[in-house]
């Protein structure tokens, strides 16, 4: 088990999706966009998956993963590696659902502002359009590797 940093744990709660990578069928990688739900305190990832396809039936035949972001503005980026639960639906507490709805809400609040800016992006707002939660997926977390070039990490 690896307990996250403050700052790790930010940067993730941050994050408007993240990169999960699963082992698929014949041990080729597989990569999908997932939104963290929460940071827990013992080491854990929590994120929502809105579809139960490729990444469910890979982590079903093997619970391992990867979590990927990057803030390419920042030039930063985390890795966490580790095993995966897979929570159904029926267990997902209200609190859960509160959770995702508020950052799908900030996701469109999000893209409207850039609209009104005039950064256009896609002509809809597809966060609309999402299916509630499938399942939830709960990471224990066991590596972190620091994305970031060696020049130019923060001296600690």
């Amino acid at each position: 088990m690896k307990r996250l940093s403050k700052e790790i744990s930010q940067f993730f709660k941050k994050q408007s999706f993240t990169i999960v990578t699963t082992i698929g069928k014949g041990g080729i990688p597989h990569n999908s966009c997932k939104g963290i739900v929460e940071m827990g305190k013992g080491g854990k990832v929590y994120l929502l998956d809105l579809y139960k396809q490729e990444t469910y039936g890979n982590l079903r035949r093997n619970p391992r993963m990867s979590i990927t972001a990057v803030d390419e503005h920042r030039f930063r980026g985390y890795c966490l590696k580790g095993k995966a639960k897979l929570i159904p639906k029926e267990k997902l507490g209200p609190q859960v659902i509160s959770a995702w709805e508020e950052k799908i809400t900030d996701r469109i609040t999000r893209r409207l502002i850039k609209n009104i800016h005039e950064e256009k992006g896609h002509p809809s707002h597809p966060e609309v359009f999402f299916p509630k939660p499938a399942y939830m997926i709960a990471m224990q977390i066991e590596e972190v590797v620091d994305l970031t070039p060696h020049h130019l990490r923060p001296e600690v």
